[in-house]
């Protein structure tokens, strides 16, 4: 079969590899579709402190179930579905407590272990998710959708709380609509207006451009000079943890999806004179993909408005390209492995 590899930073080929043998307990699945996630850029460009190459990256997709053994959940061959990419050892303290999510020893699909850019994976049935009526490019967009509803889970946000999402690239649009759905008003920071546009078509009540000389003085009108209730970093930029820190009411929340590379000083006795709570977040859980399959087949979030652009496999080098130059007018962009049988 055919896979997408990153052999070095800034160079990928399409290598020919043995078809996966599920073992005891696995399935065969055919990939249809799958994101590029920011991780896979960085491996890209060899911005990835966790990737060793070669590497096959991907681990948000939606696939076709090919074989599978017999099995209590109702899963059979022509099932679409999705996966759980983030594997746990099971064993250490984060595992033993529950926090799978957050394991010592997590390897993420094409990150720490090879991923889902090829035309056939073996999973493990209690990793495979069933896609619940949404297709193939919907279900892939679930993983990047779950990252941050996991996150905003983190925050306690009820209705009517004001949350500040600073910015508006897909995991920080997907934390909008997470948050949307809690019932907050949001208002969404961003560089750049065609970002800011793409969050008000998401639900934004409120943007606001970064870097604007008055940017101080909108938030504030916003919040009646009391600060947010809850603030999302979605860049990983120093500037952007500060400014949620700033913007955060006295008893707010702050949540860390942006995985940041470089260090950050402050006076940390702000974090005692407000009384935040500083949330770091990874991965998800099973139970945020289940949840997000049922709240995008009800209708109510048009998820499929996040792809810019979609690119055959064979393309693959073109895409990373386009995303490892991307001026802003890039959302997720999907690879096409095959449509569904």
């Amino acid at each position: 079969m055919k896979a997408i590899c990153i052999t070095q930073p800034f160079e990928t080929e399409i290598r020919d590899i043995p078809m996966p043998v599920p073992e005891a307990g696995e399935a065969l699945l055919r990939i249809l579709y799958c994101g590029i996630c920011g991780a896979d850029v960085a491996s890209f460009t060899g911005n990835q402190p966790f990737t060793t190459y070669p590497r096959i990256p991907g681990h948000e997709f939606s696939a076709q179930i090919v074989s599978i053994p017999e099995n209590d959940r109702g899963l059979k061959p022509g099932d679409l579905v999705t996966c759980n990419p983030y594997f746990n050892c099971g064993t250490c303290y984060a595992c033993r407590k529950g926090r799978v999510n957050a394991c010592m020893d997590n390897q993420t699909m094409g990150v720490q272990r090879d991923g889902a850019f090829c035309e056939y994976i073996r999973m493990p049935l209690e990793r495979i998710i069933p896609g619940g009526g949404l297709n193939a490019r919907q279900l892939a967009l679930i993983e990047p959708f779950a990252i941050s509803r996991h996150a905003v889970s983190r925050g306690d946000i009820h209705p009517g709380d004001r949350v500040l999402v600073v910015g508006a690239g897909p995991i920080g649009l997907f934390a909008l609509l997470a948050a949307k759905a809690k019932g907050a008003e949001v208002t969404v920071c961003d560089l750049l207006q065609g970002r800011l546009d793409k969050a008000l078509h998401f639900g934004a009540d409120h943007v606001v451009c970064s870097g604007a000389a008055d940017e101080s003085e909108q938030l504030a009108a916003i919040t009646g000079g009391n600060g947010f209730d809850v603030c999302v970093e979605a860049c990983g930029q120093s500037i952007t943890f500060l400014k949620c820190i700033e913007q955060a009411c006295h008893g707010a929340s702050v949540i860390l999806i942006g995985n940041g590379k470089k260090e950050t000083t402050f006076l940390h006795s702000i974090l005692l004179k407000k009384e935040l709570n500083v949330y770091g977040s990874r991965n998800a859980y099973t139970a945020d993909f289940e949840a997000l399959i049922s709240l995008v087949s009800s209708g109510a979030v048009p998820v499929t408005d996040m792809i810019s652009a979609e690119y055959d496999y064979t393309e693959a080098a073109a895409a990373f390209d386009a995303l490892s130059h991307n001026n802003g007018s890039l959302e997720k962009v999907l690879l096409r492995f095959s449509d569904p049988a």
